[in-house]
């Protein structure tokens, strides 16, 4: 059976009508469908343990973000698939965000998901700390004889430099995975969709996620941290923040390494992971000198 087979034979329509796939997913198939006047995404995708995705947790995180007003509403949900309301909007680019309008509006509303997600949260949630799962895909790795096993001795004395350095944490309901394509400009509004990462985390994670995924400059981190923070960042709170900035990156990078071994999704994650480890490294290397603006 085919997605859109799939998508249309679903309990929740009444006459569903134009499904036709969306681009972007790396984990997901995701299908526009229509039905009763309405449109509405279906995202299919099961459980994917190696990277901690459980779509039980998906599913808490995501019906607390829309009654925080963040996300759109969850219509319908059975195993393997989650059904959202559809959202006139665009995805942003690295482009949009480093427009500085752009950013602080995006800023604003992850300071809003950290602050108000967690008052709409209902049953069990994940956490998700970077560096447990930076292990956790090194023992993958390994067990699955990667190419990239010679790496992870260097890359895990590096990530436990990071952790040390990361110090305490204050704990915020995450997205953790804060991709420009992930969040949505509407006609007078941003929206943040895909929760399959979420969980309580640093809010440093999403800042530095963020800053990475959009390759802003330092000048623009800075204003993204005071905006957030409400003061220009001291000395310490740079420090903290560039050591997660780069526990992003490598996740991101090890999170390709094991998809490399794992997806069946028609994706050049080889390619992925080499560009993200040489982001990587040259922001480890910039950690090291201890920069800031």
């Amino acid at each position: 059976m085919t997605g859109i087979e799939k998508a249309m034979g679903l309990s929740c329509w009444v006459a569903p009508h134009d499904a036709t796939p969306l681009d972007g997913g790396i984990t997901n198939e995701n299908i526009r469908i229509s039905d009763q006047g309405r449109d509405y995404v279906v995202r299919l995708g099961g459980d994917i343990p190696e990277h901690m995705v459980m779509r039980w947790n998906e599913l808490s995180v995501s019906r607390a973000a829309h009654a925080a007003g963040i996300a759109p509403g969850v219509h319908h949900h059975e195993a393997g698939v989650l059904v959202l309301d559809f959202v006139e909007a665009t995805a942003l680019s690295e482009t949009d965000l480093h427009d500085e309008a752009m950013l602080l509006q995006t800023v604003d509303l992850v300071r809003r998901l950290h602050g108000e997600g967690p008052l709409h949260l209902r049953g069990p949630v994940l956490t998700f700390w970077v560096f447990h799962i930076l292990r956790d895909y090194a023992g993958t790795l390994r067990s699955l004889a990667s190419d990239h096993v010679p790496k992870l001795d260097e890359l895990l004395d590096q990530a436990r430099d990071l952790e040390r350095a990361v110090g305490p944490v204050d704990l915020v309901l995450g997205h953790n995975d804060l991709l420009p394509a992930n969040i949505l400009r509407g006609p007078d509004r941003l929206w943040l969709i895909d929760w399959e990462y979420a969980g309580f985390n640093s809010p440093l994670f999403d800042l530095g996620g963020l800053a990475t995924n959009a390759d802003l400059g330092q000048e623009a981190e800075a204003a993204m941290l005071t905006r957030y923070f409400g003061t220009r960042p001291s000395a310490a709170l740079w420090h903290s923040y560039s050591a997660m900035k780069c526990a992003s990156l490598l996740r991101e990078t090890m999170w390709s390494m094991v998809s490399e071994r794992t997806s069946a999704l028609d994706f050049d994650y080889a390619d992925y992971t080499a560009k993200n480890l040489e982001r990587y490294a040259r922001a480890y290397a910039q950690f090291k000198t201890k920069e800031r603006p």
